[in-house]
């Protein structure tokens, strides 16, 4: 009995901090993250870097080398270094603290960590990696360093942890390897120390030979805490000591030394700008010296506080503790993929290079396509982060108005051309029938111009607008001999949403025009097979049709993209047939188990022939389990969201997405489908809909943003909750019985009580 409460004293003790107040010992949201997960087979953009939400800084470990999907494999025990930059078709700026024999090459990880032809990379203790939502920190073996980083929105803050040394460095490396996904060249740069703690300068790049459409110039202002001894530079291999600052293009960086002491810290506070040194110095005053100092540890538990705000803002009871990691952490990458671009004073750089000024309050967003995100992002995005969806808008209206266009994927603020349509019109749409943008008129003028003037090669890089649009105006198709079927579909939900405004604002003639050429669709449906098929300007069908061929479809194949008509599913099922179309998606997702739901394209003229149905693991195939729903089968869509959150889904390193997760496309899927919510039509209609599906969890609790809702928080409830209870019996908005699996948008942000009962039996009477 004395033991037992002394155990229960020292229990109590140990709750106490050093003020006296109570410690909870409660997980929090951001405790949940896990940013390990899927970190191996993954792209450049998605790592363990240390950044805020939308982060133009994403600070973190580099290990693969010259390669495609290069960047961070959590398999590989050796750093490269660590670069600022993470984005879609960009990258800069590397740093390394190195203590070992001088080199300023950068090699694989398979290069020799000493000798000759070492460079300055370095093994790591994997037991030493660490990292959470703002911070990453790893023992570095070779050079005997601590590296630790945080950030803000626009910089960095790193502490290094030296050992005793004669001669510590800092590798400044503007020209690391650059392979990963798309690679980079460095065109001018130039490096200068300003003081003994000061350093700026910038690098003129260019994206790699794909995206070469993508040129910024990275300008960054680099502070120490501890005086530079000597400053010191490479350019083409060649060294040069003791100099004030160094010019070159390509392989060029800076180094510093210093000595240290056993254990002594140096601190580094780096600013970002894509607009002028100037902008990148102003940026890490008042991000980072005004409010945090020389004070890393603030640093580090404010970055950890914004993550755990917007984490917090979905509070989820009940269900196990693997889907806790898996929802935090795929919410977590619905809000680390993209970037700001514009300065803290507002400004930014356009396609064009111009320098433009946002008013107060505003940022523009860069990343890649927003290509079917209206089935992921949009909807999580408009939920909780309206101010988001604003400023996704500000970016598109900013491009508009100074460079003639919106963008497909506006990566730098750039006109990237990816992917097939226009689908940046669908979150514009979007964002205005939700009531979070008021200048309907404005965002009218800029989507209209997309759906009735032909796209182009724009005059400062990449593409712009519905290329060939004038095929598909004409014919109600876009023919095989001038480009792929599939953006035939692209189009036409593009017509659908433009449509949706126009009728919002009484535009009556386009909406007609738009509404019929929505139906376009149909044109490209094979009478007898009631699949999409390749036809040509004559209106001939391909002789050689294969549902399993992706020749005419972009990263899909005919089977797949056959379900890919979000504005008119019920005309879609109507014209498959529905009794063909119910058994066609009971046997594809059948067939697809095995594959996890991730049946990846292969190309039969290539000699594979595997029929590949489900593909979870890219965008076109993303509602494929809430079409049950409009089949009459919604238990069908509880079965299979329920197997896709649990299969395709992971919570390691090697499993955390069967496919690329694309800059949160797929994180969010989980997130909105493990809350029970789905966007088939991407929320365009002045009514936009929810559909539903049981949730992963007990209780959902949705903290709702006041300055653009009515509502204070909306709550999902499972009644007889349990793993095995995943079939709704029944469904009740604030008391009253839904006749159908759906949900108003309005009656969600209005706030309010979605209480669903559960059970382990489908019951065709639930709805």
């Amino acid at each position: 009995m004395k033991k037992i409460s002394l155990l229960l004293l020292i229990s109590l003790i140990s709750s106490i901090s050093s003020s006296g107040q109570a410690v909870s010992t409660q997980k929090e949201p951001v405790d949940y993250v896990d940013c390990f997960i899927g970190t191996s087979n993954s792209r450049w953009m998605l790592g363990p870097y240390a950044q805020l939400p939308f982060g133009m800084v994403q600070i973190g470990p580099d290990n693969q080398g010259n390669r495609w999907m290069g960047g961070y494999e959590y398999a590989i025990n050796s750093i490269s270094g660590f670069s600022h930059i993470h984005a879609w078709t960009m990258g800069g700026l590397m740093m390394m603290p190195t203590t070992a024999d001088l080199a300023i090459s950068n090699p694989g990880p398979d290069a020799p960590y000493k000798g000759a032809n070492a460079g300055y990379h370095s093994r790591i203790l994997k037991e030493t990696e660490k990292a959470f939502p703002g911070y990453y920190e790893v023992e570095l073996y070779d050079h005997k360093v601590k590296a630790s980083m945080t950030a803000s929105t626009r910089c960095s803050f790193q502490r290094y942890v030296y050992p005793k040394a004669s001669e510590s460095r800092i590798m400044i490396d503007l020209h690391f390897p650059t392979e990963w996904d798309y690679g980079f060249t460095v065109e001018d740069a130039v490096i200068s120390m300003v003081n003994d703690k000061e350093i700026e300068g910038y690098a003129k790049c260019k994206s790699g030979a794909w995206s070469s459409w993508n040129d910024w110039t990275l300008f960054f202002v680099i502070k120490l805490d501890k005086p530079i001894e000597t400053f010191n530079g490479w350019h083409n291999g060649h060294i040069s000591e003791n100099i004030k600052d160094i010019k070159g293009n390509n392989d060029i960086g800076a180094f510093v030394t210093f000595t240290t002491a056993e254990g002594e810290e140096v601190l580094i506070q780096t600013g970002l700008s894509l607009v002028s040194i100037e902008g990148a110095r102003k940026n890490l005053n008042e991000e980072i010296e005004i409010p945090f100092g020389w004070n890393f540890d603030a640093a580090v538990t404010n970055a950890r506080k914004v993550w755990n705000d917007l984490l917090g803002k979905v509070k989820v009871e009940g269900g196990t503790e693997i889907n806790k990691t898996k929802f935090y952490t795929n919410l977590y990458r619905s809000f680390s993929g993209k970037q700001t671009w514009n300065d803290v004073d507002g400004r930014y750089r356009d396609a064009c290079e111009e320098i433009q000024q946002l008013a107060e309050g505003q940022s523009v967003y860069g990343g890649d396509a927003f290509w079917n995100s209206y089935w992921n992002l949009n909807g999580l995005w408009s939920l909780i982060t309206p101010k988001i969806m604003d400023n996704w808008v500000t970016t598109q209206l900013e491009m508009y108005r100074h460079t003639g266009w919106t963008s497909k994927g506006p990566a730098g603020i750039e006109y990237s051309g990816i992917m097939e349509g226009s689908h940046e019109i669908a979150l514009m749409v979007a964002a205005y029938q939700k009531g979070i943008r008021k200048d309907g008129e404005a965002i009218y003028e800029a989507v209209r111009k997309m759906v009735f003037n032909p796209g182009g090669s724009h005059p400062c890089g990449g593409n712009y607008g519905q290329l060939n649009l004038g095929y598909y105006t004409k014919l109600g198709y876009m023919p095989r001999e001038v480009d792929v079927v599939s953006k035939t579909l692209d189009y036409a939900y593009d017509d659908y949403c433009v449509a949706q405004l126009a009728k919002a604002l009484h535009r009556k003639k386009d909406a007609a025009v738009l509404e019929k050429r929505a139906m376009n669709y149909r044109n490209v449906f094979h009478p007898d097979q009631k699949y999409v098929c390749r036809r040509d300007s004559l209106g001939n069908w391909d002789p050689e049709f294969d549902i399993f061929s992706n020749q005419g479809f972009i990263e899909g194949n005919s089977w797949q993209y056959s379900w890919y008509v979000p504005h008119d599913v019920p005309g879609l099922l109507d014209l498959i047939g529905r009794d063909k179309a119910k058994q066609r998606l009971k046997d594809g997702f059948r067939k697809s188990e095995e594959h996890n739901f991730a049946a990846h394209i292969f190309d039969r003229t290539m000699g594979q022939s595997a029929e590949f149905y489900i593909n979870h693991g890219n965008e076109v195939n993303m509602s494929a389990a809430y079409i049950f729903n409009y089949l009459g089968e919604p238990a069908l869509c509880q079965q299979y969201t329920r197997e896709i959150l649990d299969r395709y889904y992971g919570a390691t390193p090697y499993h955390g997405w069967e496919g690329d997760e694309d800059e949160g496309q797929m994180g969010a899927w989980f997130v909105m489908t493990a809350i029970g919510l789905f966007e088939m039509n991407g929320g365009v209609t002045a009514n936009s809909e929810f559909d539903i599906t049981t949730p992963l969890f007990e209780k959902i609790t949705i903290s709702l943003d006041g300055d653009y809702y009515p509502g204070n928080k909306f709550t999902i409830e499972t009644k007889n909750y349990s793993g095995e209870n995943k079939y709704i019996q029944a469904a009740y908005l604030n008391g009253k019985r839904l006749k159908r699996p759906e949900i108003l948008f309005s009656d969600i942000v209005k706030g309010g009580t979605l209480i669903l009962e559960a059970g382990d039996k489908p019951n065709d009477k639930a709805f």
